[in-house]
């Protein structure tokens, strides 16, 4: 879930387009894209913990927090939605703030309709990053656990991103923490510049996923699911 918003400043610029650009990554993108392909002018999609995205202009977006594009404000655990009313949802990166992500995804298959779909993205091995909180992370395995977990029935599971970034999160996190110590005040431009100078580690993303091994340390998975 995203931080009271208003425009993106020159931080969050930065953490999207180098440090967390997750969501860019092609196999997201390739995904979303045959998800998004799928809604219409009759189409109801909703887009959970959206923060300051629009990811189409058919999309309702919904977060805790209000915001210029945000048409809902709530949370994943008590949707403003009818029983069986939405075609789609999309939710990246925003369970993993969620207490109690079984009772989210519950009521994300209490309101979407029979064979509709859940664009749903989430972390494995990436640091702390409250957004107020964080409480989870999820392999492969657990992902698909929490979808069937509601009666869903995965379609896809793939890597957001893979062993090589989600290394890259960590490395980035640790550098940061071991230059700057107890100077709390280091560790935000310590982050930042090992997060450009370490970036073409991420890079590797492509030869890690031609290992069988690569799901113990991959930053992170998305999953297609049908009701």
């Amino acid at each position: 879930m995203a931080k009271p918003h208003g425009g993106l400043n020159l931080r969050e610029k930065f953490v999207g387009l180098v440090y967390a650009d997750h969501n860019r990554s092609k196999t997201v993108q390739t995904a979303l894209t045959r998800v998004l392909s799928q809604i219409s002018d009759q189409t109801l999609a909703v887009n959970i913990g959206a923060g300051k995205t629009r990811l189409h202009p058919h999309i309702k977006n919904i977060d805790i927090f209000d915001g210029p594009n945000i048409d809902y404000v709530g949370r994943a655990e008590a949707l403003p939605f009818p029983d069986g009313s939405v075609d789609i949802v999309i939710s990246q990166e925003t369970l993993e703030h969620v207490i109690d992500p079984f009772k989210a995804i519950t009521e994300i298959f209490r309101v979407l309709k029979e064979d509709g779909i859940i664009y749903l993205q989430l972390p494995f091995t990436i640091g702390y990053h409250p957004g107020p909180h964080d409480y989870w992370r999820f392999s492969t395995e657990g992902i698909q656990a929490l979808c069937e977990y509601a009666g869903l029935h995965c379609v896809e599971i793939g890597f957001s991103v893979g062993s090589a970034t989600g290394f890259y999160r960590m490395a980035v996190e640790f550098f940061a923490i071991l230059v700057s110590g107890p100077f709390e005040k280091l560790y935000i431009p310590s982050k930042a510049l090992f997060s450009l100078l370490l970036f073409p580690i991420k890079w590797l993303d492509g030869w890690t996923a031609l290992s069988r091994q690569n799901d113990r340390i991959a930053g992170g998975y998305y999953v297609i699911a049908r009701k």
